[in-house]
């Protein structure tokens, strides 16, 4: 295969129009190669221009390279070009706060996007260094600002980053807002002639500690007594986590020192996602090695947490998302300010276990499902007080952050896990306790990984028209393509991956507890590891 000429002439206008000396170089060498025949270059180079990069599920991810494809300063400048188009024609002027993580380019795309919205006329305040996705979710809220940006791939692999966007309330955009914004990125001319400054102040740490402040307020137990060992897994969420949990009064915290300070390159883990089996392995053997009381893991970016637990056997074990979220839903309930939020309202997504909506009615409070991701969450009603999403996201305080936040998370846990340490109980009492009153609910998920797209969407039209035997079926949202299957006790959800090239089926069976709780764990253990067979030959 030879190199198409159109191919090869919108390579040389992105070079020619690319600001950074780096990158034109780097996608020189990439034109060069494909120009002279270099196995696999072609293949690279019609990649690397196969963008622009679009709005996903949390903004823009991709590798970082040169190219429209990619995560880059031109990229950045042209993003935020558009940004700042659509902003101002929605009457959007104020403030706009700019972070980042420390992920390879974080710093200068940082830099950059600051640059082209202080051009543009916002007043852009930078946050000083390196720091959690949360924290830049609640100054933008706090202090009423028009826009945030944050350059982070959370739990990407390494060789990613991103641009996360919030609006003002600090919440991700949503459709309309994601395609607007692309429009006007399309509109935007080269890179190269997109103006900058430097006109922009950075945040101060007074700034910062307003959300110390706020997070390390959020306990409502007393008790203190917790040993603690955590893991920001090469992130920035470390340093941030320790000085919260000491100033809401843990002070016994013990991080694993490999993987304490930011690196890019996460070298201790395959994958940076506490989701990944292996990621939390050196997590564990050091709640092990400290005798720990509960074990944390934050993603890179601290949005996202994850429990470790000691179970009845000595071992430790990781608490799924939807384990974690019930536990600290429940609470949130119990503890929650009723003259404050008199009709509050949980919510989670339609993949989640429905176990949050038993606790909620349980409480005399309101419960709502939406779509998967926080960005739809956070909207779920009036009221809202609580949040998540079983790949391990919270929100414990959408008062003050309208996001997912792994570092409240934490310190929310670590007054649950305390107060019941207190009164000689434990997490995993407190997940027997629920399934007690409400029954054994018990998830798993399904994914399958397709080369062919179009098996996808010939997958979910024959569930459509031929369910299984003795499910009735549902949409859900049709416009967003989920199906619901269900029977007594069981609950199928079956979606296209919004991100990867994958159909997910995510699974629950729920068993009533009529006497003892393990012969109903055991039921239900069976129950669904017989579904998941059953779901597994239905999509293959």
């Amino acid at each position: 295969m030879s190199l198409n000429p159109a191919l090869r002439d919108a390579a040389f206008r992105w070079i020619a129009d690319d600001p950074d000396p780096a990158a034109r170089a780097e996608l020189q060498g990439v034109l060069a190669r494909a120009m002279g025949g270099a196995p696999g270059a072609l293949e690279e180079l019609a990649d690397r221009m196969a963008g622009p990069l679009a709005f996903g599920t949390a903004g823009l991810r991709g590798p970082v390279r040169a190219g429209p494809n990619g995560m880059n300063r031109a990229v950045v400048i042209r993003t935020t070009a558009g940004l700042a188009e659509w902003l101002r024609a929605n009457g959007h002027t104020g403030t706009v706060f700019v972070g980042r993580d420390a992920r390879h380019g974080s710093e200068d795309f940082c830099q950059a996007a600051a640059g082209v919205l202080a051009a543009a006329g916002f007043s852009v305040r930078v946050l000083p260094r390196p720091l959690p996705t949360p924290v830049l979710a609640f100054l933008v809220r706090k202090h009423n600002a028009v826009a945030g940006v944050q350059i982070t791939a959370s739990h990407n692999p390494p060789a990613d980053n991103g641009y996360k966007l919030y609006l003002a309330g600090g919440g991700q955009i949503v459709p309309p807002a994601d395609r607007e914004i692309e429009a006007a990125v399309a509109r935007v001319p080269a890179a190269i002639s997109v103006e900058t400054s430097a006109d922009w102040l950075p945040v101060t740490d007074a700034e910062v500690d307003e959300y110390l402040e706020r997070v390390s307020s959020l306990p409502k137990g007393t008790a203190r007594d917790l040993r603690v060992v955590l893991t920001p897994m090469h992130g920035v969420g470390g340093q941030t986590a320790v000085e919260a949990l000491r100033r809401a009064g843990f002070s016994d915290v013990r991080v694993v020192r490999s993987q304490a300070v930011p690196d890019p390159d996460f070298p201790t883990v395959a994958f940076p996602n506490p989701e990944e089996p292996g990621a939390a392995d050196e997590l564990l053997a050091l709640a092990a090695q400290e005798d720990a009381d509960l074990a944390i893991a934050l993603d890179p970016d601290a949005d996202r947490c994850a429990l470790g637990v000691r179970g009845p056997d000595g071992t430790w074990r990781m608490l799924r998302g939807d384990e974690t979220g019930v536990l600290l839903g429940s609470l949130v309930l119990s503890t929650v300010d009723r003259s404050a939020h008199p009709d509050p309202l949980v919510a989670t997504t339609i993949v989640s276990s429905s176990l949050l909506g038993e606790i909620a009615k349980a409480q005399g409070a309101r419960y709502a499902e939406t779509l998967t991701g926080f960005k739809w969450l956070v909207r779920a009603g009036e009221g809202l007080v609580y949040a998540y999403e079983e790949a391990l996201g919270h929100c414990v305080d959408p008062d003050a952050v309208t996001d997912k936040d792994g570092i409240s998370a934490a310190v929310v846990a670590c007054d649950l896990a305390a107060t019941l340490k207190a009164s000689g109980r434990t997490l995993l009492d407190a997940l027997d306790q629920l399934s007690v009153e409400h029954g054994v609910h018990l998830t798993d998920q399904v994914s399958l990984r397709f080369t062919d797209l179009s098996r996808i969407g010939a997958l979910m039209a024959r569930l459509r028209q031929d369910p299984p035997d003795g499910f009735a079926h549902e949409d859900l949202l049709p416009e967003a393509d989920v199906l619901r299957l269900t029977k007594d006790g069981v609950r199928v959800v079956v979606r296209p991956s919004g991100t990867e090239p994958k159909l997910k089926a995510y699974l629950e069976v729920v068993e009533p507890v009529a006497d003892e709780l393990a012969p109903a764990r055991d039921r239900a253990a069976a129950r669904l590891a017989e579904l998941r067979t059953q779901v597994e030959t239905l999509l293959s």
